[in-house]
């Protein structure tokens, strides 16, 4: 048989959405998996696509202590590691930071900082919504290419015609590679509202440019299903039990 038709154990688990692959590893050399009945704790196994896979309850209640933090990104942080000068945006995730309607129940712990990670990425002169988590599920749901809307207001300097308008929405080509539809009508005199299930470097700053407008803002406030809200500039929460992307 192929590579394709018996993927190593820990593959086969991310593709069904189980959770990532570090997570599949993990399980596995505790002995938390098991393939048709047998559990399975070697590292590289192989196992058939149509293999029962389980997972003990012990793994699930790990898992369920991940947490992810929806972060309001002030202007002038970047979102991933720190870089030319400017910090990472992680370093507002402290207490004192923390939203005062955040209704979760959770309570701060530094834990909840191990192995937090971007999912997505936002420019350094943009604000709005961060995701940061240490679930790999909603990692690769967000950017493992599952066509997750995100919606942005942005404010631009410029006439614009009803032909680039039409242009903005399922006219443009970026690097070569034809863009996806997207979805842009006005909110008001001066800001467009751009809904993307792509996420291309500076995207939205060179659609706008290529139809004769200069982008002097830009916030994002949906991902999924989840809003930005009355969440602050520079504060945080966390993602609550009964939302999702």
């Amino acid at each position: 048989m192929t590579d394709d038709e018996q993927p190593r154990l820990s593959k086969r688990m991310s593709e069904l959405g189980l959770c990532s692959r570090r997570e599949a590893e993990a399980w596995i050399v505790a002995g938390w998996v098991r393939v048709d009945g047998i559990i399975v704790d070697v590292l590289g196994s192989r196992v058939r696509r149509e293999a029962q896979i389980e997972i003990d309850p012990r793994a699930r209640a790990q898992q369920n202590e991940l947490v992810t933090v929806i972060l309001h990104k002030p202007i002038g942080y970047v979102s991933g590691q720190a870089e030319d000068g400017y910090e990472p945006a992680t370093v507002l995730i402290r207490p004192e930071n923390r939203w005062s309607g955040d209704d979760s129940a959770r309570r701060f712990d530094t834990r909840h900082l191990l192995g937090l990670a971007p999912a997505g990425r936002l420019d350094i002169d943009s604000t709005g919504l961060m995701v940061y988590t240490q679930d790999g599920r909603i990692a690769k749901h967000l950017i493992g290419g599952n066509d997750v809307e995100k919606e942005y207001l942005v404010r631009v300097e410029g006439a614009l015609s009803n032909a680039g308008l039409e242009r903005l929405r399922h006219g443009l080509t970026l690097d070569g590679v034809k863009l996806k539809p997207a979805k842009v009508v006005w909110q008001n005199a001066d800001q467009l509202r751009f809904g993307l299930r792509e996420g291309r470097k500076r995207q939205i700053r060179r659609m706008c440019e290529i139809v004769g407008l200069k982008v002097t803002g830009l916030k994002r406030v949906r991902t999924g299903r989840v809003t930005l809200g009355a969440l602050p500039v520079g504060q945080w929460r966390y993602l609550g039990a009964d939302e999702s992307f």
